[in-house]
């Protein structure tokens, strides 16, 4: 029988807003509905709508209107207000700046935040900017590339900007600083795209389990108690990301959840079938897939959506039953104070070396050096923390 777990559908926007990058990369906002300024974030104050003019933006909030010029530039144009030129601070000035206006979210950052406390998950559906998607698509050899070999000999961040584009998305970023409670948050490992093909009915699958830092379901393999249950308070230490390069249906192996189990602070049950039973090469075959009853969710969303969950919440990767590869980005975010899952320092050093740095802005380099660099900063100044090869080779516990 078919898998009979609740579908959750979060169906395409009819519209997106729109966000309005500074030269440097940052984004146009209002503080009221008078003056204008730049910043590094987006909420509620830099989300912006076309107006009925074509030639017209509102701010959504403050309902301030700005009249966009085209350039010969792509996709840039100059913008007034009042008859006067924007500069690129966002201020007055006698030379208008050039700006780039793109895709935004389809609801407000606060509509998005309120749902993700009420219900420790939210998805942004359709975010990410169509020609991101399709790039996304390339370096998972899904799509239109399905014929393609995924190239795993090198990091994703290092096969097209369009990775670290999507990782810097800023409505995301900004819900998830949120609700982790701090601005300073860290990529516990460097951005992976999973593919899922299709399941021949005997491969081993992911059993349940709480995602990093806690890892309930899957902690005997990793020696212990990381995070341990049953603890109570408000203090949150994780959220999930997962960028979902392909559409993610029932069909082809959307994430199954048990929606609300943020809350209880305790791992997924044994009878559920636990990452750690699952992860037993074998285990499948003889004991069929994890529980896919009616108790647990299954989120469908269009592609270029971003679907961000409290770590704690009870999920599995699903069962692709398609002909065609599902790709996902999955970053497990967490705040600057929790250790790293996988070391992140190599694998920025490589991007930040690379070519494919200088295709993002100024704010998206930064976004990315402060997601990746995990930093010491104190009375003696700085410090970037890596991993020391020397020392893990003369504390790695040696055969008998």
């Amino acid at each position: 029988p078919g898998p009979m777990e609740n579908v959750v559908r979060v169906e395409p926007p009819p519209r997106h807003f729109n966000l309005m990058r500074a030269p440097n990369g940052d984004y146009l906002g209002a503080l009221d509905g008078r003056e204008l300024a730049t910043f590094d974030h987006v909420d509620d104050k830099a989300i912006w709508e076309h107006a009925t003019e074509s030639d017209a933006y509102r701010h959504v909030v403050t309902g301030l209107t700005l009249m966009a010029q085209p350039t010969s530039s792509a996709g840039g144009c100059t913008l007034h207000h009042d008859g006067t030129p924007v500069g690129r601070d966002g201020a007055s000035s006698k030379e208008a700046a050039l700006f780039t206006i793109g895709h935004g979210p389809a609801h407000l950052a606060s509509e998005y935040l309120r749902a993700f406390k009420d219900n420790g998950w939210v998805c942004l559906p359709a975010i990410l900017d169509p020609e991101i998607v399709e790039a996304l698509e390339k370096v998972a050899c899904t799509g239109q590339w399905s014929n393609r070999k995924y190239d795993r000999s090198t990091s994703p961040l290092n096969q097209n900007a369009a990775v670290a584009k999507a990782t810097a998305e800023p409505v995301s970023l900004w819900l998830s600083r949120q609700y982790l409670q701090t601005h300073d948050i860290r990529l516990a490992h460097a951005p992976g795209v999973a593919v899922l093909g299709k399941d021949d009915g005997k491969r081993d699958v992911q059993g349940w389990h709480s995602d990093f830092p806690y890892l309930w379901g899957i902690t005997g393999k990793v020696g212990g108690d990381r995070i341990p249950t049953g603890k109570e308070g408000g203090l949150v230490m994780g959220v999930q990301r997962n960028i979902c390069i392909s559409e993610f249906t029932r069909e082809n192996g959307a994430t199954c959840f048990k929606l609300g189990t943020h809350t209880r602070n305790v791992g997924p049950p044994k009878d559920w079938g636990t990452g750690t039973d699952y992860a037993q090469p074998g285990y499948r075959r003889e004991h069929g897939l994890p529980y896919d009853g009616p108790e647990a969710d299954l989120i469908e969303a269009p592609a270029g959506s971003i679907i961000l969950y409290d770590a704690r919440t009870w999920h599995r990767a699903g069962v692709n039953r398609t002909d065609e590869r599902r790709g996902a980005i999955l970053q497990a975010v967490t705040p600057m104070y929790i250790m790293p899952f996988i070391d992140t320092s190599q694998p920025y050093k490589d991007f930040v070396t690379g070519p494919l740095v200088q295709e993002l802005t100024q704010r998206e380099q930064k976004d990315i050096e402060g997601l990746m660099v995990h930093k010491i900063v104190g009375p003696i100044g700085q410090h970037a923390i890596g991993v020391d090869e020397d020392l893990t080779r003369m504390t790695t516990p040696t055969e008998p």
